[in-house]
This record gives structure tokens, C-alpha cells and sequence, in this order.
């Protein structure tokens, strides 16, 4: 895929697996901040702003950084559509799994992870970023609108705390087989879905085994 194509590709003109594989990062995303607004007691109101801002916050900032505006979220209907039909779904059936809400918050937020850090690499570089411009980009896409739930939701953001599990590494690993497979004119949808399945296993691998990133060494005065 060349160029030209990757930015028509991302333009609207016709619809495509990055377009598809963004979408159901969104739908994750917005399950991911449906039940934490859900665990957090909020109301109907909380619950669809949460989900929202968790779905279409990374989108945002990378059309943003990109100077794609106005920004997809804001141009494409389906991008609040899915969104709000899966805030709706949470709360009218978050009830079904009761006590697994907090795992399902994870869950669904992996999932989230490796879809937008391939589709966030691809749009930057098809935008004529940098490699490593596009790979950071990548990760803002993956991370973005789960660092903003969190803060709303006032909870410590997953890819700070000293004590959480692997978040971003797993995410900028995607981006950059995307980049390497960009660059070297390999990249296919299959290469895209593969990316996207592997750093979802990785995430939760990391949770599951609570592999965490190196952190400063701190002195018994400090603890």
C-alpha cells in the first residue's frame, strides 16, 4: 500500500479494514468506560459521557497532533453511533456480569489497546510523519482516551502507576511492526489484524502475570 492510497484510505473515500479495526477499538474502548462508570456508581448521563470520552479520546488526539481536522470522531456519525450503542449496552446489561466488571474493564481495554496503536501508526504514516513520529503517535491513539476515563473517573492512570502491569510497551511494540511493515512495504490487512491480536495476548499476558516496567529504586527513607 502506497502512500496516495494510505491517505485516501483514511480519507473516507471508500471503506477499509483500518477504518473497520478503528471502529471496534472504539467499541471496546466504550465498554472499557462504560463499566468503570459503572463500577464508579455513575448514572445514565456518567456512564455514556465516560464511555465516550474513553472511545473517541485517543482518535481525537491524534487527528489533532496529525492536523486531520475536523477530527474523524466529529465527521463520521458511526463514530458517536457505536460508541453510544455500546455505553447503552453497558448499562442495560451490565447486570450480567455483576462481579466480573472490573476484569471486563481490562479486558475490553486490551482490546482497545492493540486496535488503535495499529490504526494510530498507519494514519501518521500515512500523514508523512516520521518513523518514530508515527510509533508515538500510535501509542497517544492507544493510550489517549484511557489515561482521560481514568483522570475523570479518579482513578491512577494505568500507564503511570509505578505499580501497574505493562500498557504502553505492549502498545508501542504494535505500533512499530506497523511502521517496520509500512516502511518495508509488507503491510497488509493480515499484518494489521495479526499486530492488533498480539499486543491484545500481550497486555493480558501482563496482567495475568503481572509483568510491570522497570521502576526508579527507591530507598526504605522513600517507601
Amino acid at each position: 500500500m502506497n502512500l496516495t492510497a494510505q491517505v485516501a484510505t483514511f480519507s473516507g473515500l471508500e471503506p477499509t479494514l483500518e477504518r473497520t479495526l478503528d471502529l471496534v477499538g472504539v467499541f471496546a474502548f466504550a465498554i472499557s468506560g462504560g463499566l468503570l462508570a459503572v463500577r464508579k456508581g455513575f448514572e445514565l448521563v456518567g456512564v455514556i459521557s465516560l464511555a465516550l470520552v474513553t472511545a473517541l479520546g485517543g482518535g481525537v488526539l491524534r487527528d489533532l497532533l496529525l492536523g486531520a481536522t475536523p477530527p474523524t470522531a466529529f465527521s463520521d456519525v458511526l463514530y458517536l453511533v457505536v460508541p453510544l450503542s455500546a455505553a447503552t449496552l453497558v448499562f442495560v446489561g451490565h447486570w450480567l456480569i455483576n462481579q466480573r466488571v472490573n476484569r471486563a474493564v481490562l479486558i475490553f481495554d486490551a482490546a482497545g489497546l492493540g486496535l488503535f496503536c495499529v490504526t494510530g501508526a498507519v494514519k501518521a504514516f500515512s500523514f508523512g510523519t516520521s518513523a518514530v513520529g508515527a510509533v508515538l503517535i500510535g501509542v497517544i491513539s492507544a493510550a489517549g482516551g484511557g489515561i482521560i476515563r481514568d483522570v475523570l473517573a479518579n482513578e491512577h492512570p494505568s500507564i503511570f502507576h509505578r505499580d501497574s502491569t505493562l500498557y504502553a510497551i505492549p502498545a508501542a511494540l504494535g505500533a512499530t511492526a506497523v511502521v517496520v511493515s509500512l516502511r518495508n512495504d509488507f503491510y497488509s490487512g493480515g499484518v494489521a489484524t495479526g499486530v492488533a491480536i498480539t499486543v491484545f495476548l500481550f497486555r493480558v499476558a501482563a496482567m495475568h502475570f503481572r509483568w510491570r516496567a522497570p521502576s526508579p529504586f527507591r530507598s526504605v527513607a522513600e517507601s
